[in-house]
């Protein structure tokens, strides 16, 4: 790395319990910034494992996804989403559709996927009036901190995802597969080991079985890499969880997890992993204008409970596939 790029930076700031911050002066040209100090702003995500940058001054979307292009080369397309998102602009998109009052908890962005992003790149155009943070957690302190007989467990098993699309919870078919054709989604299940099943009224169910725990793909260190907390049933607030229970029943939940063997996890495993989690937790409330960048493997990343408005533009970048990759046994058509 050269050590021009990195004198031309100021010093990131390193405080208990928020990620690394980098305050900068406004630049005139924000994208022609970013691409002229890409390999520092790299460097310290490499680093660190996050990094907000203040100071950047952005405000509209195309700006944001211009920074974004310069710092993490073209974008991802957005698939097997849980939960909607609005396009606005090529591979940059809003947060996920999701309750203000209701947290999202830490996850690793589309850990369920075989083809997962390396780089999350978040930019916050208005900030909310009170909490919205995007917190950040280190993968490889939680997994640490977690029991051994847990994080044993499932790594010899890996986890389970199952989903049931329908057009009033979460991400519909068409969101989530980029189509409604039954038989271009069933290419998409058998290409990415994807098991699925037509029910009678014609609606989705898959399942998918992963890894929960995988290698960095530079450091070659071991991470806690999943969803498994964030998409189970016991996540969910109590009343929701009651409702959606009570409409779609306990099999037919839009989403939720399993261990690998496909037994239920309980409530106190849901909590425990949650709780670790927050033993983890690093928070900086968004500032208009912000830049978080977030290596998607080391480290996971939240949405907070929030009031007032709020827009917070995303993108995803640098494909990766781990070697180890566990898919689904029959992945197929059940």
């Amino acid at each position: 790395m050269s050590s021009s790029f990195l004198a031309a930076l100021p010093e990131v700031e390193l405080h208990p319990g928020k990620p690394p911050i980098l305050r900068v002066d406004a630049p005139g040209d924000a994208p022609a910034w970013a691409a002229e100090n890409r390999e520092a702003l790299r460097g310290q995500v490499a680093e660190h494992g996050a990094l907000l940058v203040r100071g950047l001054g952005l405000r509209a979307a195309d700006q944001a996804g211009a920074v974004f292009r310069g710092l993490g080369g073209d974008p991802m397309e957005d698939r097997e989403a849980f939960a909607p998102r609005q396009v606005r602009g090529p591979g940059l998109y809003s947060s996920s559709t999701w309750p203000a009052n209701q947290p999202m908890c830490m996850h690793h962005e589309l850990s369920y996927r075989q083809e997962f992003p390396g780089l999350m790149l978040f930019a916050c155009l208005t900030a909310p009036g009170q909490g919205g943070a995007t917190a950040v957690a280190d993968a490889e302190r939680v997994l640490q901190a977690l029991p051994a007989e847990l994080t044993e467990r499932f790594q010899r098993e890996g986890w389970l995802l199952t989903r049931s699309y329908n057009d009033e919870i979460g991400a519909s078919l068409t969101e989530s597969f980029g189509t409604d054709d039954h038989a271009a989604v069933e290419r998409y299940c058998h290409d990415h080991a994807i098991d699925f099943g037509w029910e009678p009224d014609g609606s989705l169910r898959t399942r998918q079985r992963r890894d929960a725990v995988v290698r960095h793909p530079l450091t070659g260190r071991r991470c806690w890499f999943n969803q498994i907390a964030f998409l189970n049933e016991w996540t969910l607030a109590p009343e929701v969880r009651e409702y959606l229970v009570d409409v779609y029943g306990a099999d037919g939940l839009p989403f939720n997890t399993r261990f690998g063997d496909g037994s239920p996890i309980g409530e106190d495993v849901v909590r425990l992993i949650n709780a670790t989690y927050e033993d983890h937790t690093r928070r900086e409330p968004w500032q208009a204008g912000d830049m978080l960048l977030v290596d998607n493997v080391r480290t996971a990343h939240s949405r907070e409970a929030y009031t007032g408005d709020r827009e917070v533009l995303v993108a995803m970048a640098e494909p990766r596939r781990s070697a180890d990759r566990r898919p689904t046994p029959d992945g197929g058509r059940r």
